[in-house]
């Protein structure tokens, strides 16, 4: 993919569904009883590898691609069937994390596979509470394939040793198949799309700042859905907006989730003019209208729970950073070294190629702003959110950018470049 910068973005964009908010739509709605119908449900290569394997599982799920609506036939509690395949979940860990604590429940075997990036992401965080709770799952070095077998799951008071809302919901979700009180106190806050569906669903559960618990509900009754934007996706418009020369955007249908408007109030602080318009609060999840023009920024230190509550959006805020006066430090990021790539090494290497001066560490990064950055040859290293930080980058660069690697994006944002395209009369070309 090229890319050409010095370009302006006006108008207006929709955002495409919350590919966190999708995943969980889809799997609480087939383990409930009833019809669900979600609406605006993100339909990219990670959200249809857990429909998939729900298929496999038995459940019914008609797929309406044009309107983006998924109708499932939910099988209840205890309707999930045993696959006589491999349960494969592609690229997505999320889809692996969470059906990992669904089907520890399960009084059948299965087996979730990925490819090679999964295969070699760190599985232990969420087997480790699994196992405590009773969960037959085989010892695999920490990775996958995750192999389960029939256990008995049995209450849990666990404290989470890092910010993960993957191993949390990996709990909550196995807690449906047990008896008694289940309790999970988090580190951090993190995005707590899980314990407002369940609620929407009819799960005896309570939050109480860090701490939640569960009561097993006996069954989920089914309700429909309209799933607002995901605010990640949306972070790298906003992006474009703040940096690229005389812009003004409206982007509609972001979520705005309050576990997940980090990412607005790290871009408030370092200056970022951003508006909401209006907000839509008669959904299970609120989703609101942005108005984001081009704006002045400087540097700030994101560290500790800040950098927890903007873990997903660190890429594309140290590509904001190389335009920002002063320096950005990034701290306790060391996440990122585990996710679909080394993301700290790829972006490093992308801006640096890019003429940006900046430092990797080994939690984190510092970047000294320079306020322009060159069009080169980049990789996004196969990961989606690479590749769109990247894509963003060359927007505002001099020159043209050629980024390696771009069908990755399809794993959350398909419409990615059409999006752009639409704001910035065609900038790119294939």
């Amino acid at each position: 993919m090229k890319l050409r910068g010095n370009k302006s973005l006006k108008g207006e964009t929709f955002i495409p569904g919350d590919k966190s908010i999708s995943h969980r739509a889809i799997i609480i709605g087939s383990i409930a009883v009833g019809r669900t119908k979600i609406e605006n449900c993100l339909l990219s290569d990670d959200t249809l590898k857990s429909i998939d394997i729900l298929r496999k599982l038995g459940v019914d799920i008609k797929v309406d691609e044009k309107s983006n609506t998924v109708v499932i036939e939910g099988v209840g509690l205890k309707g999930l069937k045993e696959s006589d395949e491999d349960l494969y979940c592609g690229n997505s860990g999320t889809t692996m994390r969470l059906f990992a604590g669904l089907l520890s429940g399960q009084s059948f075997s299965s087996k979730l596979t990925g490819d090679d990036s999964l295969s070699n992401r760190p599985m232990d965080r969420v087997t480790k509470p699994l196992r405590q709770m009773g969960a037959n799952i085989a010892d695999n070095n920490s990775l996958a394939p995750i192999i389960i077998s029939p256990g008995e799951i049995k209450p849990i008071d666990y404290k989470m040793e890092v910010a993960s809302a993957q191993v949390k919901s990996a709990i909550l979700l196995s807690s449906l198949y047990g008896e008694g009180k289940f309790k999970v106190t988090e580190k951090y806050k993190t995005r707590n799309h899980t314990e407002l569906m369940l609620e929407y669903f009819g799960a005896d559960i309570h939050c109480n700042d860090l701490e939640i618990s569960i009561n097993n509900p006996n069954r989920l009754i089914s309700k429909d859905i309209k799933v607002p934007g995901d605010i990640s996706s949306a972070a790298f418009i906003i992006a474009a907006g703040l940096i690229t020369k005389d812009s003004d955007i409206i982007i509609e249908n972001v979520g705005l989730n309050t576990t997940r408007t980090g990412i607005i109030s790290v871009l408030s602080e370092m200056g970022a003019i951003i508006k909401v318009l209006g907000i839509d609060d008669t959904n299970v999840e609120k989703s609101g209208t942005l108005n984001v023009m081009e704006s002045f920024l400087h540097g700030i230190t994101i560290e500790g729970e800040k950098t927890a509550s903007v873990i997903d959006e660190i890429p594309i805020i140290s590509v904001l950073a190389c335009y920002a006066q002063g320096n950005t430090v990034i701290k306790d990021a060391q996440e990122l070294r585990i996710k679909e790539s080394d993301r700290l090494l790829a972006i490093y290497e992308g801006l640096s190629a890019m003429g940006a001066d900046i430092e990797l560490t080994n939690d984190g990064l510092i970047i000294r702003g320079r306020g322009k950055l060159k069009g080169a040859e980049v990789s996004s290293k196969g990961d989606h959110r690479i590749a769109m930080a990247l894509s963003i980058a060359a927007l505002a660069a001099e020159g043209t950018t050629t980024i390696d690697d771009v069908s990755c994006i399809n794993v959350s944002y398909p419409n990615f470049y059409n999006d752009i395209g639409q704001l910035i009369d065609n900038n790119f070309e294939k």
